[in-house]
């Protein structure tokens, strides 16, 4: 894993982040965007999200990583099982954190969640992020059927990435 491009990732999708606020309109924040449900704010708070959520799956690649693999592949199983309640709660999870949280809350918590990213990262050891998982796959795009630490770190600026261009900013 080069860390040092996982890094520069987390610097870029930090920069546009704030760039994409700092840019827009209240206006342009309340335009739908394109291709999903959400408004343009509510998406934004769904990329931010991408990056919150990445202590519970690196929390969790650890545990499934030590018990049996058969265990890891039914709670993969069991997962993509439940897709349409997981679907329900992040569409309305993304929906009410962009409705309700301010801009410069948004902002700011990104810019913390990639900080403290960046140093976890760096703590990693390499026999650490080789540890890996199944994952569910109908839960995005990006997830694959087995993921290791290192793939996780690549995970929330690949989010990032396909869901800016979902965007309806000028």
């Amino acid at each position: 894993m080069d860390r040092s491009a996982v890094h520069h990732d987390f610097d870029r999708a930090r920069s546009a982040f704030r760039a994409l606020f700092d840019g827009a309109t209240e206006e342009e924040l309340r335009r739908p965007s394109n291709g999903t449900r959400w408004k343009n704010r509510q998406l934004l708070f769904h990329m931010l999200l991408g990056f919150l959520i990445m202590r519970a799956l690196l929390a969790l690649a650890r545990i499934v990583a030590r018990l049996p693999d058969r265990v890891g592949r039914g709670w993969a199983r069991l997962l993509n099982a439940v897709t349409k309640p997981f679907d329900a709660v992040n569409f309305l999870g993304s929906w009410l954190g962009g409705s309700l949280m301010p801009r410069k809350a948004m902002v700011v918590l990104c810019d913390r969640t990639i900080a403290a990213l960046h140093q976890r990262l760096d703590r990693e050891t390499e026999s650490g992020l080789v540890k890996g998982m199944p994952y569910p796959t109908r839960w995005d795009p990006f997830f694959r059927e087995f993921m290791t630490v290192a793939d996780l770190y690549r995970f929330p600026v690949q989010h990032f990435d396909f869901h800016r261009n979902q965007l309806s900013l000028t």
